[in-house]
């Protein structure tokens, strides 16, 4: 004899006609019910009759549950259960921890029924799974009886101390006498002694029986697992327990048996099943389906045995399934094909090819790159530097195999965007050492030696802009291109009014062209009038525009490249009226803006505002740009740089810096600048010359009343912080006991640490500690000499183990008293 191996390819639809379900990390448990779910085929027929054809994908319980028997019925390789954990919403943490298989079990067989509700399976669950039970007091010396009838799907067995499944069902049943001080009310007869116990009405074809293997232990103070020997027999009769007899025999056969070995810390799970009936027993291990005897089955999980060395053997059954015999071939018939609706078929198993695909897209992912494609339109909308800004604008894109040349992929390249080939021109974008990207040449274009990846420079993504044949161009084709005496060039124009800049198109021109013979086209694409004088710049980088001489030829200016940018604009504005009435004090203001995110540090979850600003923008600007967003006086207004863990740290209001340093650096790029900000009940100015605290008022019956937000002069005593909080609780302590008079109390642990005197200074204590402030009670106001504070703190076990409000009272003659923990006070 030996075990199936586990991570080798052992074919379980080859040996036993049913293949096992992947363990996730800790969900053998989940793995073993499932199996035993799964081989109940009326509920398996059930299942794939709920209509889910409108189900969320990924949040359906009753659609992945159908998913996974479909799976386990068709497949041959081992199940995985990642879609129906995902469907329970689960995280990597539920899946490596063990849950209750009862409670999981009743979870899901409710979501079921719910789903079942109003369709034509409405009413399996109950029909397999519910029994009735009847609760009742039944009085001894006079005629009254109490009874409720109640349902139930599964019945939790007592073990402990019991020899097999009837002992525990005789201990269920056990009648409880209810006499002396416990006799029980029984109305207008008054105290009666009474006979209480439960009694089964009905029982169920499938019988889920939860072992009690795990229960507290007082003295350990702890679940432990209980290993007892503790029998089941193959057939179980239950006619004893049944109020009355139901039209068939309660008859029983054994069909599944799910074992634990390990202990209450952990363990493993594995299902045996007789799913067919002939004696034969399958055991359903994770991913490994085996034939078994019925010895190892069942009697070798009846616990208790002892190995050599006397170590009590630890695997066992915890929960057993009976199927009725009258009703067994009913609740165990075979799931035919044409069970299973041809829109689920085709829905599963297009989902298969799906994946089969990505599997394949996966594991050939190194063969390809991809190629994002820009056209002039995704110029159109780009307000900043450069031609578009590849995080805000997304262009389309093909995947390519790494070994494709560059004619094969040109000519692929025409035929999806529908033009001939030579209408359409590429110009990879290329990263410039000013760190600016623009479209450039590409050598080489018919060397059918060199890969496109290759031409990429081994990039895994390709960005590059297509030129194509304007629609009203009376050309048939574009003009070849001469790399030695043209240059591609791109045109915005800067409207100084609207302080807006725009994409007005692009041109391959002679270098030998002087830039005033492009003025025509530039007015024409701006939709100027041709007579309007233009000021033209180049757009070197974002922090750098020059402005060019238009009588100079292209080929003189410095350093000129295809891809380079010439923006231009009129010139016959009243320009000194404007706030950025050239293109180079738009892209000054451009390059000094940064958006800042603004968070309340005091509203937890807030997602803030953001806002442009220009990074040398001084604190009075700053504030009085949020305070305008905020609805709010900007002088009530105190901001914070972030600190993450550590305390932030506040910016004051005379403070000479500007939104730059303000800020700080990032982490990384894609981080948000952001700044924290309060509130204020007060001036900033007032405000800064305080110490703020954040205490809470209990009154003398030590009910929490509510938080305060206090604010004392930095030179002042506690005496000025209690008058301050004066003001706020003066009308909440009503209570008679109460001498109207406040203390600061220190707590820490739930413990009473300290009574601050009146006279101390608040620059001793700390603000970010909470401090309670509490009424005193009328009998603490003056203590005779013999007579000292006692902190109290209540505790669960260990005198470490602190909860509650604590407290102080007044002890006498405190000399008979160890004063270690008392507490004076002036």
């Amino acid at each position: 004899m030996a075990d199936p191996p586990h991570g080798i390819q052992w074919d379980s639809r080859k040996h036993t006609g049913y293949v096992g379900l992947k363990n996730q990390g800790a969900t053998c448990y989940m793995n073993s019910l499932l199996q035993t779910l799964y081989c109940l085929p009326k509920l398996r027929k059930a299942v794939y009759q709920m209509p889910t054809e409108s189900d969320d994908q990924n949040k359906s319980v009753p659609l992945a549950l159908q998913r996974l028997f479909y799976e386990l019925q068709h497949s041959d390789k081992p199940v995985s259960t990642k879609k129906l954990t995902k469907s329970f919403g689960w995280d990597t943490m539920d899946i490596f921890m063990q849950h209750d298989i009862q409670e999981l079990c009743r979870v899901l067989l409710d979501n079921i029924e719910s789903k079942m509700k109003n369709t034509v399976v409405e009413g399996t669950i109950p029909g397999l799974f519910e029994g009735k039970m009847e609760s009742y007091i039944r009085c001894t010396h006079v005629d009254y009886e109490s009874a409720r009838v109640e349902t139930f799907f599964d019945i939790q067995l007592n073990i402990k101390g019991k020899k097999d499944v009837h002992a525990s069902f005789m201990d269920y049943v056990a009648v409880e006498t209810l006499d002396g001080e416990n006799k029980y009310d029984a109305g207008e007869y008054a105290l009666q002694e009474a006979k209480k116990g439960v009694i089964f009405l009905k029982l169920p074809p499938v019988l889920h029986l939860h072992l009690m293997r795990f229960q507290y232990d007082p003295i350990m103070d702890t679940n432990t697992k209980i290993n007892d020997r503790y029998e089941f027999p193959e057939h179980l009769n239950l006619d004893r327990f049944l109020k009355k007899p139901e039209e068939t025999p309660a008859n029983y056969t054994l069909h599944a048996v799910l074992v634990h070995s390990g202990d209450n810390f952990g363990g493993h799970y594995v299902a045996y099943l007789n799913s067919k009936r002939d004696g034969n027993w399958l055991k359903f291990d994770d991913d490994i389906v085996s034939k078994c005897s019925a010895r190892d089955a069942v009697d070798q999980n009846f616990g208790g045995s002892e190995d050599s060395l006397g170590i009590r053997n630890c695997t066992n059954a915890y929960m057993l399934v009976y199927a009725r015999e009258s009703c067994i071939d009913e609740v165990l018939q075979d799931v035919r094909e044409e069970d299973i609706s041809q829109e689920l078929v085709k829905k599963f198993d297009a989902e298969k090819r799906l994946e089969q695909q990505r599997r394949k897209e996966r594991n050939e992912a190194h063969l390809y790159m991809t190629v994002e494609i820009y056209q002039e339109d995704d110029f159109q909308a780009h307000q900043r530097a450069d031609l578009i800004d590849f995080d805000d604008v997304k262009g389309g894109y093909i995947k390519c195999l790494k070994i494709t040349t560059f004619p094969e992929f040109h000519q692929s390249l025409a035929t999806m965007m529908g033009y001939p080939s030579e209408c359409i021109r590429v110009w990879p974008f290329e990263k410039r050492s000013n760190n600016t990207t623009r479209p450039g040449y590409l050598e080489k274009l018919d060397d059918s030696k060199i890969t496109l990846f290759q031409h990429a420079e081994q990039r895994n993504v390709w960005r590059i802009f297509v030129e194509t044949l304007p629609a009203d161009s009376k050309l048939e084709c574009l003009k070849p291109y001469n790399f030695q005496q043209e240059v591609l060039l791109f045109f915005k124009y800067y409207n100084p009014t609207t302080r807006s800049i725009s994409y007005v198109g692009h041109s391959v021109e002679n270098i030998e062209t002087k830039f005033r013979d492009l003025f025509p086209g530039m007015s024409k694409a701006a939709s100027l009038h041709p007579d309007v004088p233009l000021l033209i710049f180049e757009e070197i980088k974002a922090n750098m525009v020059e402005k060019i001489d238009p009588d100079i030829k292209i080929g003189q200016l410095d350093e000129f490249r295809d891809g380079d940018i010439i923006c231009f604009q009129r010139a016959d504005l009243h320009l000194e009226r404007l706030q950025l009435p050239m293109v180079p004090d738009y892209f000054r203001e451009l390059y000094n803006r940064i958006v800042v995110t603004f968070i309340d540090k005091n509203l937890p979850g807030d997602t803030g505002v953001t806002l442009t600003l220009n990074q040398r923008m001084t604190y009075p600007i700053m504030a009085k740009e949020v305070a305008s967003i905020l609805g709010t006086d900007m002088y009530h207004l105190q901001f914070f740089k972030p600190q993450g863990s550590h305390q932030d740290i506040p910016i004051r209001c005379n403070s000479e810096g500007s939104v730059r340093e303000f800020v700080g650096t990032r982490h990384r790029y894609e981080d948000p600048y952001i700044l924290l900000y309060q509130r204020l009940s007060i001036p900033i100015q007032e405000f800064e010359n305080k110490k703020y605290f954040r205490c809470y008022f209990i009154n003398d019956r030590l009910r929490e009343e509510k938080e305060l937000d206090l604010y004392v002069e930095k030179n002042g005593t506690v005496l000025d912080l209690l008058a301050e909080a004066y003001k706020d609780v003066e009308t909440v302590m009503t209570s008679e006991s109460g001498s109207r008079i406040l203390r600061l109390v220190e707590v820490l642990g739930h413990r009473v640490v300290e009574i601050h005197s009146y006279d101390k200074p608040v620059s001793e204590l700390h603000t970010q500690k909470m401090y309670r402030i509490e009424e005193v009670r009328k009998e603490e106001v003056e203590l005779d000499e013999d007579e000292a504070f006692l902190p109290i703190a209540h505790f669960h076990k260990a005198p470490g183990n602190t909860f509650g409000t604590p407290f102080v009272i007044v002890v006498k003659n405190v000399s008979i008293f160890s004063l270690s923990n008392a507490l004076s006070v002036t």
